[in-house]
C-alpha cells in the first residue's frame, strides 16, 4: 500500500486540471434561441450596432464593418475573480486592413485578451494599458477560439492567464499568455470586444464563462 500511495498522489495531482475544465458553466449562449436583428435582453451594448445575424444555419453576433471604432457588449455574472471567459470570434482583413477583437473579464475597467492581427500579437490590457504581449499568427477568414481566466492565488496575488488558437486546431495544453497582478480588480461582468478597422464585420459566437478553482 505504501508503494501505492505516491502514485495515487500524482494521479490526484493530474486529475485537477481535467477536473477545472469540466467545471459547469455558469453562463453560456450560442444565439441558436436568440431573436434576428436584436441583441439578446441579458446583454449590455457599451456601444456599438451589435445585432444576432444568421449564416449557414448557424447564428452569431454580429458587429458590422462600420464606423471603424473599438466596440464592447457585457454579459454573465459579475464577479471579481476565478471566472473564466471563452468565445468564438471571426473576422476578415480587407486589403491591408486587418480587425482586433477579444474577451474581457471583470468589465470596462478589467482585463482584456486582445488579437491584434496588423501587429501581429495577442495583447493583455487592463483598462487602456498594455500589461502584456506575445506574438501570434493570426488566419483571415477563420474562426478564432479566444480564452481568458483570472484565478486568486492567494491574498494579494492573482493571475491572469489567455490563449488563442484556430477552431480548427486542438486547445494548446500552454497559456498564450500570463501575467501575475497584485493589484485587487473591482468586480464586473465578462465581455466580448470588436474594432472593425477592416471594414468588414466581427462574428461572435460560443460565449461561455466557467468558474476557476485556484
Amino acid at each position: 500500500m505504501k508503494k501505492l500511495a505516491p502514485l495515487l498522489t500524482l494521479l490526484g495531482a493530474l486529475s485537477l486540471p481535467l477536473a477545472a475544465q469540466d467545471a459547469k458553466p455558469v453562463y453560456e449562449n450560442n444565439f441558436e434561441k436568440a431573436e434576428l436583428d436584436k441583441v439578446p435582453a441579458d446583454f449590455l451594448v457599451l456601444d456599438g450596432a451589435f445585432e444576432v445575424k444568421a449564416d449557414g444555419g448557424n447564428k452569431f453576433l454580429e458587429l458590422p464593418g462600420a464606423p471603424l471604432d473599438t466596440f464592447g457588449v457585457l454579459f454573465g455574472p459579475t464577479e471579481k475573480d476565478s471566472l473564466a471567459v471563452s468565445a468564438r470570434i471571426f473576422g476578415t482583413l480587407k486589403g491591408r486592413r486587418f480587425p482586433s477583437f477579444g474577451v474581457g473579464l471583470n468589465g470596462v475597467g478589467g482585463f482584456r485578451l486582445l488579437v491584434s492581427p496588423a501587429k501581429k500579437l495577442v495583447e493583455l490590457y487592463k483598462g487602456d494599458d498594455v500589461k502584456l504581449t506575445a506574438p501570434f499568427e493570426w488566419q483571415t477568414g477563420v474562426w478564432a477560439k479566444l480564452k481568458l481566466q483570472l484565478r486568486k492565488v492567494k491574498d494579494g496575488e492573482w493571475k491572469v492567464e489567455g490563449k488563442v488558437w484556430p477552431e480548427s486546431a486542438k486547445e494548446p495544453a500552454a497559456w498564450t499568455i500570463t501575467f501575475d497582478e497584485t493589484a485587487e480588480t473591482p468586480a464586473g461582468r465578462p465581455s466580448i470586444w470588436g474594432n472593425p478597422f477592416s471594414g468588414t464585420p466581427i462574428r461572435f459566437d460560443d460565449l461561455v464563462v466557467t468558474p476557476v478553482a485556484k
